[in-house]
């Protein structure tokens, strides 16, 4: 009886219940994929987002380094010569020419390259500043062929994914005229491939912890001056960023946790027929402000 009377208020509910709870599923489903899209690109981040993530050091974790430079380091005085203002201004003029000519390169040729000229372009990237001279880099250079088709076969499996579904329309279109895709010839052609790790801590003799400050900005430093000596001993090169590859790469080459993939760069000379775009630099005023 009471069933008969009320029966309407009973199927109503019995609706309501149903929508609500489709729509409860349907939301939870959406949350899931797109947590999940989440974590399939988690690992792309850009250089500047790595950056940020590395130099993070918990308050917590502090306590488990030690100083990285002894308190009653010796100081001793500095060998310096003053040049003559028209020498300054010469050389400072000559520098100038001399890098100016430098360009980056795509295509290089196999000739090899002596051994001693990589040696010492690394040593003179070593003579970067930095944090408190912890000196948080590692240069892996990579002169074997089968090496290089390994970490060509990562790169470019990587940078396929990038291009045609992380990198976006507004990143792939300014890069369209550079004319570079996912395909990287020059990983395989360059006599040598120098892989650029910053080293977030290290272990002194004792096992005890090192922290390396700055580890981001010292890298960078280390690596201009490393350009600025491949071009100086009339070699090329490309500064390039292998994203999402950093750890494939890193347990390939064996490097400790403690280091993180920053650049790569093949080092030889320019093919025959090496091409470059046409691109002119800015000019003084608009990258000088003078106050």
């Amino acid at each position: 009886m009471f069933f008969e009377l009320y029966w309407q208020y009973f199927v109503t509910g019995l609706i309501l219940y149903g929508v609500t709870r489709m729509i409860y599923i349907y939301m939870d489903r959406k949350q899931k994929n797109q947590l999940g899209e989440q974590k399939k690109n988690e690992d792309f981040k850009t250089p500047d987002q790595l950056a940020e993530i590395d130099g993070e050091v918990s308050e917590d974790s502090e306590n488990d380094f030690t100083p990285a430079l002894p308190h009653d380091l010796k100081h001793i005085p500095l060998c310096y010569t003053k040049l003559p203002t028209d020498e300054m201004i010469r050389r400072s003029e000559e520098y100038y020419k001399l890098m100016n000519q430098r360009r980056t390169v795509r295509t290089f040729s196999s000739e090899p390259v002596p051994i001693e000229v990589i040696k010492n372009i690394i040593k003179t990237a070593g003579t970067a500043p930095s944090g408190a001279h912890t000196e948080p880099w590692t240069y892996v250079v990579i002169k074997c062929m089968e090496m290089k088709k390994k970490i060509r076969n990562i790169i470019e499996e990587e940078e396929e994914i990038n291009y045609k579904k992380r990198m976006g329309k507004v990143w792939t279109t300014d890069l369209r005229p550079l004319r570079t895709n996912w395909v990287k010839e020059y990983l395989t052609e360059a006599p040598y491939l120098i892989l650029v790790f910053k080293q977030m801590y290290s272990y002194k003799e004792n096992s005890e912890k090192k922290l390396h400050y700055y580890n981001e900005q010292s890298v960078s430093l280390a690596v201009g001056i490393l350009l600025s000596a491949i071009h100086y001993a009339g070699l090329v090169s490309l500064t390039s960023t292998p994203l999402n590859c950093g750890p494939a790469l890193r347990s390939l080459l064996g490097r400790p946790s403690s280091e993180k993939l920053t650049l790569l760069l093949p080092v030889g000379y320019p093919a025959p027929d090496c091409l470059i775009p046409d691109l002119q630099r800015k000019p003084l005023e608009e990258i000088m402000v003078e106050i």
